[in-house]
């Protein structure tokens, strides 16, 4: 096997850093950050050795949904800044070798776009079938019984035409029609806008939508969602060498590799979140956690793992703007902060995929102690304390349930430096800071080589010098072992092997004899392992990768 077999791409070797704009780096002390705050920090990032920076949407929006509601797909937020702003930072993260992907939100948009504006004014206006309208129920309520992802009816009644628009989020955000040709045509020819003005391509939020079939009660991987992802890569990027992920959380094994496999034209690849749904609770969601289980997690990353072996390839990240922290979701933030936020990095940067670092994930960032509902600022958590309190949730479960989960854990600022409000703004952050800015930070982790910081710069590094890292085949071992994960990655005549210990105890290990190699340890945070042999101790939240010499 060679590496042109594997069917090479540039962001196979990358490592990708998503940057939430709005919380990532003020310039102008207005408590929002924006473009120029990214600009500011670009060297920070090349340093780590990042190639790829996603932006959560920066479009004109009236942030009912914090930039989720696009009113003008061709314009910037005025609070991020303007298009020259845009451009500016595409041309100075190029200079580093770094490339801006954007998120496209073309499942729907905000109720102020212009084309919602028109369509709303009468039944028979041009632009009345870019939306979703049906006539109400019988008893004249809702057409059906679909629910928006942020608690109650996915439909609101528009009173002048008598007719229900479908909104599967905010009521703000009405759903785009895309049986419409035109509604396609009208995204593509944005979209390739974009692509001229320089970017490197496009995170594609809740993509899986876009195929609904809503008389039939579908809403994810309905009939022609393949056809319309072909077509959007027939139109746009797909003569472009630019990275497209799409965010599915319906995605099987199976239908991934229809998204992303090679001769599919449609996909670089898919985030998947089956690790993330499977700690939710059966009837309250992710607002009441099931236990942390390191069984049936190992179990859903090898399945993913195996199943795109050969074809496809795998996004690799613990956690993004809707999720929790890393290292409060699956570490040990008050026993063993450092060594269990770089036991998470080194077990998912040594996987087979590309790796995404949520902003602030590389610096141990942890979830944000809130203790009442008006600290919160997310529609979702609204919403849906609202909701669950009248379903009969207590009030204090719910706050225990959104500090565990809630999509505002991953929104508190950058914490920069130890200075007033972690130096994210000079003015008031649009939403508190998490108090431990003071010795949770950029600034002191840079200097600190023992820090979370300079051990993913260093495992950003390896991926870029060893091809075992990126093409490695993986098999994993100690499958139900409760607390620890163990894989190898085999390429030609390189293995690696990679052991880590998911708990705060130390934990002897008896090696299966595939385990047991003499050779160099590419990557530790006790100290070097170089020779696995019988039984090993595992130190608390140990983890190392060890090359396996030659044999």
């Amino acid at each position: 096997m060679t590496e042109a077999t594997l069917h090479p791409q540039w962001w196979h070797r990358s490592t990708i850093y998503q940057i939430y704009p709005r919380s990532f780096a003020d310039s102008n002390g207005d408590g929002i950050g924006d473009i120029p705050g990214i600009i500011s920090k670009l060297e920070y990032l090349r340093t780590l050795g990042i190639e790829v920076i996603w932006l959560s949407p920066i479009y004109a929006s009236p942030m009912d949904d914090n930039g989720y509601d696009i009113s003008n797909y061709q314009d910037i937020a005025p609070e991020f800044g303007t298009l020259a702003d845009f451009d500016r930072l595409v041309a100075e993260a190029n200079s580093r070798g770094i490339g801006i992907v954007l998120d496209l939100v073309v499942n729907h948009t905000s109720d102020e776009h212009p084309w919602f504006i028109e369509a709303h004014k009468s039944v028979d206006n041009p632009y009345r079938d870019f939306y979703i309208w049906r006539k109400p129920a019988e008893d004249g309520g809702p057409p059906n019984g679909l629910a928006s992802s942020f608690g109650g009816p996915a439909w609101s009644l528009d009173p002048e035409s008598g007719e229900y628009y479908l909104h599967l989020f905010s009521r703000r955000q009405p759903d785009l029609n895309w049986e419409n040709p035109k509604v396609r045509a009208e995204i593509y020819k944005m979209m390739n806008w974009w692509l001229k003005r320089g970017i490197s391509g496009f995170r594609m939020d809740v993509i899986d939508y876009i195929g609904k079939q809503i008389d039939q009660s579908v809403i994810t991987d309905g009939a022609h969602l393949h056809d319309y992802l072909q077509e959007m890569n027939r139109e746009t990027f797909g003569s472009r060498n630019v990275l497209t992920v799409g965010e599915t959380w319906s995605a099987t094994p199976g239908s991934a590799l229809l998204y992303s496999g090679r001769d599919r034209g449609e996909l670089s690849m898919v985030f998947q979140f089956e690790h993330v749904t499977q700690q939710w609770d059966e009837v309250y969601g992710k607002w009441r956690s099931r236990p942390f289980d390191l069984v049936k997690l190992k179990s859903v990353l090898s399945k993913w793992q195996y199943a795109l072996s050969d074809d496809g390839w795998n996004s690799l990240f613990w956690g993004n703007h809707d999720l929790p922290r890393a290292v409060s979701k699956y570490g040990d933030v008050k026993g063993f902060p450092v060594e269990s936020a770089k036991m998470l990095a080194t077990i998912l940067h040594l996987l087979k995929g590309t790796p995404f670092i949520y902003q602030g994930e590389e610096i141990g960032m942890t979830n944000a102690p809130f203790s009442k509902i008006e600290q919160y600022r997310d529609i979702e958590t609204l919403n849906m304390h609202r909701l669950h309190l009248e379903a009969g949730l207590a009030p204090e479960e719910f706050i225990k349930g959104a500090n565990e989960n809630g999509r505002d854990n991953a929104r508190t600022p950058m914490q920069w430096t130890s200075e007033a409000n972690a130096g994210f703004t000079a003015g008031i952050p649009w939403i508190e800071v998490n108090d431990n800015y003071t010795t949770i930070n950029a600034e002191r982790a840079i200097t600190d080589e023992h820090s979370i910081w300079n051990h993913y710069r260093r495992l950003i590094a390896l991926r870029k010098e060893h091809s075992v890292i990126v093409y490695g085949r993986y098999q994993s071992y100690l499958d139900q072992h409760p607390d620890v994960f163990a894989y190898t990655r085999t390429l030609d005549d390189k293995r690696l092997v990679v052991l880590a210990n998911f708990s705060a105890r130390s934990i002897s290990v008896d090696l299966p004899n595939e385990l047991q190699v003499t050779g160099r340890c590419l990557i530790n945070h006790y100290g070097p392992v170089d020779q696995l042999q019988g039984c090993i101790e595992l130190r608390p939240y140990e983890a190392f990768a060890v090359l396996a010499d030659a044999d």
